[in-house]
């Protein structure tokens, strides 16, 4: 069965808390901190499988989870780290998060690699925490929550020339007669129902990929008959092959179908719209009507397109389209090669002046009194927080007020019993100078002025 859209659920594992122990050792006056720290979980990775064609496997299990980092230990013992778990998937995945609709991973490559949920870091033991001033840290970080999310995984299919064309065509039969390839070709429509590729060799080191598609109907772009599954193969395509059949033996009209496939094509998606095209007017050899082939002809000709009069079924006329399909690709692949080329050096530059994203925070009043915090550091912090440890609420609280968040709070207009929320972590907002008499004055409990929800 060929599959080539699903999705999935993916967890990554959680890190491993850090301990919180002392060295008791009989002879050693003041024994230290000396908690280990917690394994990092395993996260979830996809790797291109050369030999799949299917996305079949993902139909049958839509939930992965990888596992839990280990739990640090006393003396300094650390936690185990866990095993990534390992997806295979065909060349030419496309990884999608269902609730942004931004693309997650493209893996064009053979046995390429992408990081779809990212496993939690370990947490850190109290022997990190040691200060000259805080000899005695007793509190330690929980493990990191691995990353969950709602996947689409698209099978868009590999090929430098897509096969347009009704269903029916001629397009199966054309790409058995050019490649190696053999699909099952009937007298029907929609004879082929799963993308085939073929890869024709044209000469020494002078080849490329051909695909044959699912035929296309009037209302493809909204997904009628089997649109959205031929539209979403072709995208991948440097330039297309139109097919009309010419015979004469149906009732359609080839130049009405090539203005609706392209209409459909523009509707779809316009860079698809825009992609080179080369016209074959497929079955001359069992037409009767050469004059309505010869003005079907000069009207293509006459608006631009380039033509070929062929015969898949007795390979008439082949070669010349062969030949200058290969030459149009030669010109595009290094049209490509330099657009990537210089992507790349932009991406270099623009990575180089990014600063550290884990330092990045945003503060804002999301409704009257109620403020949010976002960052990816700050919300790992707080993650990481034990909040059954008063020690631990403390150190966050420093944190908070070191990096100036509470001040920016304060800046925004936040008064006392206001609610501040970091990630799923509710917060009640005091005034900071309150908040250093409190932290002077108290010796045990929760501070009141953080609380779970």
């Amino acid at each position: 069965m060929f599959v080539d859209e699903v999705e999935i659920q993916v967890n990554a594992g959680r890190g491993g808390n850090g301990m919180a122990t002392f060295r008791k050792e009989k002879h050693v006056a003041r024994g230290g901190p000396n908690g280990g720290d917690g394994g990092h979980g395993g996260s979830i990775i996809l790797k291109v499988d050369t030999n799949l064609t299917t996305l079949l496997d993902f139909r049958y299990n839509h939930r992965y989870k990888a596992q839990n980092g280990g739990d640090g230990g006393s003396k300094d013992m650390f936690g185990k780290n866990a095993e990534d778990l390992i997806l295979k998937v065909p060349q030419g995945t496309v990884v999608t998060d269902v609730s942004t609709g931004a693309v997650v991973a493209d893996l064009t490559q053979p046995n390429s690699k992408a990081v779809i949920a990212r496993g939690g870091i370990g947490g850190r033991g109290n022997a990190h925490f040691a200060t000259s001033i805080h000899q005695a840290p007793k509190f330690a970080e929980l493990g990191e929550p691995g990353e969950e999310r709602n996947l689409k995984l698209e099978l868009k299919m590999l090929a430098d020339v897509g096969l347009l064309g009704f269903p029916n065509v001629g397009k199966s039969t054309l790409i058995a007669a050019v490649s190696a390839a053999r699909p099952k070709i009937a007298n029907y429509p929609f004879t082929t129902l799963v993308p085939n590729l073929g890869v024709v060799y044209v000469e020494a080191e002078r080849s490329f990929v051909m695909a044959d598609i699912p035929g296309i109907i009037e209302g493809a772009s909204e997904g009628v008959g089997l649109g959205h599954q031929f539209l979403r193969h072709v995208s991948r395509s440097r330039l297309l092959i139109h097919i009309l059949d010419v015979s004469g033996l149906t009732d359609r009209d080839p130049l009405s179908d090539y203005e609706i496939l392209n209409k459909e094509l523009a509707l779809y998606d316009a860079k698809l719209s825009r992609l080179p095209q080369v016209v074959a007017l497929n079955k001359t050899d069992v037409t009767s009507d050469t004059e309505g082939v010869d003005a079907l002809e000069a009207e293509l000709i006459n608006r631009g397109c380039t033509v070929f009069r062929i015969s898949a079924a007795t390979h008439t006329g082949l070669r010349p389209l062969i030949y200058h399909v290969m030459g149009l690709l030669e010109i595009l692949r290094e049209e490509a090669r330099k657009v990537e080329a210089e992507a790349a050096r932009e991406s270099v530059q623009i990575v180089a002046s990014m600063t550290d994203d884990d330092r990045r925070w945003e503060a804002r009043e999301e409704e009257p009194g109620t403020f949010i915090v976002v960052g990816r550091g700050i919300e790992r912090m707080v993650a990481m927080t034990d909040f059954g440890n008063t020690y631990a609420v403390r150190r966050l609280q420093r944190s908070l007020d070191k990096i100036g968040i509470t001040g920016k709070l304060k800046a925004l207009g936040a008064k006392d019993g206001d609610t501040v929320r970091i990630r799923d972590i509710e917060f009640d907002y005091d005034d900071e100078d309150m908040w250093d008499e409190e932290l002077e004055s108290s010796t045990a409990g929760q501070p009141r002025h953080i609380s779970e929800p």
